[in-house]
């Protein structure tokens, strides 16, 4: 198969919802439709012992919520479909937010009965910034849950999205008869009775079609017809490159847990989503059809097999074609790097690839030389934008419980921090160490992950801070700029990458400095300028 064939194949995508809207469910199904998995894990239902795929962190199949993106890769159709499924908890948004820098197109999971939640709304937001594809896909229609326009009405006002639905509800939970296929034309009913079952649809082009009444009753033809036709009336056609362009968003109805309306997202998903696109580096566009090689590492991930201590970074290839054992420029480090296996993924089991296409995520081993937002090229000065680090809303001091283990515990913060878990500040004055977090749930996952795969203990005592703010001085030898440390020397820290940071107590200390020290830029990200 030549290059371009393989780029064309190829549909790299991430699942965002809020938490509990059924996203790790849907990559489940996903996964058995695509002939990945034989049988679907239940990831709530704690009397099976099998959880979901994805959520193969100890920590995740315990608290039945997913903290890190994985990734899962499979053939569906002769589509190399590459899904990032990422975790919907707020505290964990950071890593969201740098996934959807390695996405083509995005899928997102709305439950039937709450509607839009403000997590929804966050990470769409993020995805219009960037003007990604998006695909929204309503889910758990067997539960009673808000009415289908009503849901479309929301999803519009409350995203800001402009939608047309390829699919419509037959009913909505106790009257749940299924799907019509508007896309496809096809009817797909509902029997309930095996809920891993994969149900074939009814090629059925007229629904003023007598037949309608008899399969579904009467009652419930009518209603259908009626709707549908509103439907035709009320929302634009579907259109593909409005669609690509980021400004119409297909809705797709159906219940990931018991397999219904996922065939029918898949198949369309894999005939209107994008091929890797054409990504933008600080120094110009990138093309995926390029033939040289360019990726960026979106993420760092320590102790994927805890037997091991292994750590990976996931890179995103842009361009070219990752060959094992050839030689790579590290921008970042300046030096030419090879690797001997590097892996691809089906959640947490791995194989070793020869070859990987744009639109790929290749991992690889890594004993600490990258960082997350490192670009490898063939030899070209590269960066790619987009993956800042933002400041956190929780800080607290870390403790070390045991001091017999203080050489765990800083090798753990250190594998952890560059996975971006959190942040670690030290304190200019007494060197303690400060970790920021985007959300409190995540000191109980250091915690737990310290204990676990450092066997490491350490405790937190609560600090007053309002925001960290990265800081830019205009002139480093000037008197404004050595006063205001001298000032604000309680305050002030270093990050893992040795910038200086003050640690503000509060949104009006904030502004007082910033009057009173105008040639001291304070910045809320660290992607000010390049690392």
């Amino acid at each position: 198969m030549s290059f371009l064939e393989e780029i064309k194949r190829r549909r790299t995508f991430g699942i965002i919802s809020h938490p509990d809207a059924g996203k790790t469910t849907l990559t489940e199904k996903l996964l058995l439709f695509g002939g990945a998995i034989q049988e679907a894990g239940a990831v709530k239902n704690n009397k099976i012992k099998k959880g979901a795929t994805s959520d193969f962190m100890e920590i995740e199949r315990q608290r039945g919520i997913s903290v890190a993106t994985s990734v899962l890769a499979f053939i569906y159709k002769d589509k190399k479909i590459n899904i990032l499924d990422t975790p919907g908890h707020k505290d964990f948004a950071e890593d969201t937010f740098r996934t959807l820098t390695a996405v083509d197109s995005v899928i997102v999971v709305i439950d039937v009965a709450k509607g839009v939640e403000p997590q929804t709304e966050k990470l769409v937001e993020v995805c219009r910034m960037r003007s990604i594809p998006m695909l929204v896909f309503i889910n758990k229609l067997d539960r009673e849950g808000k009415d289908a326009f009503d849901l479309l009405d929301e999803v519009e006002q409350k995203l800001g999205l402009t939608v047309t639905p390829m699919s419509f509800p037959i009913g909505m939970g106790y009257d749940f008869k299924g799907i019509y296929n508007i896309w496809e034309k096809k009817l797909n009913l509902f029997s309930g009775d095996n809920k891993t079952s994969i149900s074939e649809g009814i090629e059925f082009d007229d629904l003023a079609n007598p037949q309608l009444n008899e399969i579904i009753g009467e009652t419930a033809a009518e209603t259908l017809r009626e709707e549908v036709e509103l439907v035709s009336e009320v929302y634009p056609e579907f259109d593909r490159n409005e669609y690509l362009s980021g400004s119409l968003q297909p809705v797709f109805f159906g219940s990931a847990l018991n397999n219904f309306g996922v065939k029918e997202l898949l198949d369309a998903f894999i005939e209107i989503a994008p091929s890797p696109q054409p990504k933008k580096a600080e120094e110009r566009l990138v093309d995926s059809k390029e033939e040289k090689l360019t990726g960026f590492v979106f993420k760092i991930h320590a102790n994927m097999d805890p037997k091991h201590r292994d750590r990976l970074a996931f890179i995103k290839i842009v361009s070219g074609v990752f060959k094992r054992n050839s030689p790579y420029l590290h921008v970042r480090n300046g030096k030419k790097v090879k690797f001997s296996s590097p892996n691809a993924f089906f959640a947490e089991k791995k194989e070793i690839v020869d070859e990987s296409f744009p639109g790929d995520i290749v991992g690889i081993h890594d004993t600490g030389n990258f960082k997350i937002g490192d670009t490898l090229t063939e030899g070209e000065q590269l960066n790619f934008k987009g993956i800042p680090s933002f400041s956190p809303e929780h800080f607290r001091y870390v403790n070390n419980a045991d001091p017999m283990k203080s050489k765990q515990l800083y090798k753990g913060l250190d594998q952890l921090m560059d996975e971006g878990v959190a942040q670690l500040f030290t304190l200019d004055m007494n060197g303690r160490r400060v970790i920021g977090t985007v959300g409190a749930l995540q000191y109980e996952v250091i915690q737990y992950r310290l204990e676990h795969e450092y066997g490491a203990k350490c405790t937190y005592e609560n600090l007053q801070v309002h925001k960290a703010c990265w800081v830019e001085p205009e002139d480093a030898k000037n008197d404004e700029f050595k006063d205001f440390k001298r000032v604000k020397q309680r305050y002030l820290a270093k990050d893992k990458q040795g910038q200086l940071v003050f640690l503000a107590d509060s949104a009006f200390t904030i502004q007082m400095t910033q009057s009173k020290y105008p040639t001291v830029k304070l910045h809320f990200t660290s992607e000010f300028k390049n690392n």
